[in-house]
């Protein structure tokens, strides 16, 4: 078989709902590698939040930060920061709404307050500790995700008042805020560019709505069988439960395996 290479997001895809990873999943992933096929993480995180699990299944490229941070086998390809100007604007909007702010860059995450329910349950969920406090922080680095701590129904707010941004729901009480052109699929591109590969090569595993461009994009996209109705409407897949074995269920559904 042709070298294909195969994305994986980590929440709800290479981890379940404990945040680990089911021993089906850790074993396909091992087999694909061992059949001589490109391994590769694509999620939300920043790579400082999933170093471990880069170094329990052996992957050294990624596209981190929904697209806007890339590494291939360990080195820098592709970076896309915000802009400093729209997201201090930004802050200043969501200070008004009492909404809370994140700043995420390669090596960290600062938040803007020192302490807000918001964040505790969002991050969380993720089982991160809370974020450094450090309100001017994005002023003097390169911010390639931001966070904006508010409830579903007021996302509305900032996606009229700044339409040339992309704002991403991912739980009840906070969204990814990314330059207009981000997404894990552009990310993806950049990773291509790198290999010489078609898209036809590509295949994706996801189940969040910041994985509907990934899996639209790719020749092969699988939504998990935890995926939300819209993911899986967007992909050309639909495997099994992330803990039922929905990792190397899709992998033999799409001949990988």
């Amino acid at each position: 078989m042709t070298q294909k290479t195969i994305f994986f997001d980590i929440d709800g895809t290479i981890y379940d709902e404990a945040k680990k990873i089911p021993a089906s999943a850790k074993e396909a992933i091992a087999e694909l590698k061992s059949r001589g096929h490109n391994v590769a993480i694509a999620t939300g995180r920043a790579a400082y939040m999933f170093e471990d699990l880069r170094e329990e299944l052996g992957i050294d490229s990624y596209v981190s930060l929904n697209g806007q941070y890339v590494v291939f086998k360990g080195r820098e390809i592709y970076c896309n920061p915000l802009d400093t100007q729209s997201l201090q604007k930004l802050t200043l909007f969501a200070e008004k709404n009492d909404h809370p702010v994140a700043y995420i860059d390669a090596v960290g995450m600062t938040v803007n307050v020192a302490e807000h329910e918001y964040i505790k349950t969002s991050i969380g969920s993720l089982k991160l500790a809370f974020p450094t406090h450090d309100a001017g922080y994005f002023l003097q680095h390169e911010i390639y995700q931001a966070l904006i701590f508010c409830p579903q129904e007021d996302q509305g707010l900032y996606s009229e008042a700044y339409p040339h941004l992309n704002f991403v729901r991912w739980h009840k009480l906070c969204m990814d805020v990314l330059p207009g052109n981000g997404s894990k699929a552009g990310g993806i591109q950049q990773m291509m560019k790198i290999l010489g590969v078609p898209r036809e090569d590509i295949y994706a595993f996801g189940d969040g709505l910041n994985d509907l461009e990934m899996l639209s994009f790719v020749g092969h996209g699988i939504a998990m069988g935890n995926a939300e109705d819209e993911v899986k409407a967007a992909a050309a897949y639909v495997t099994k439960h992330v803990s039922e074995n929905g990792i190397l269920e899709g992998l033999k559904m799409v001949g990988l395996l």
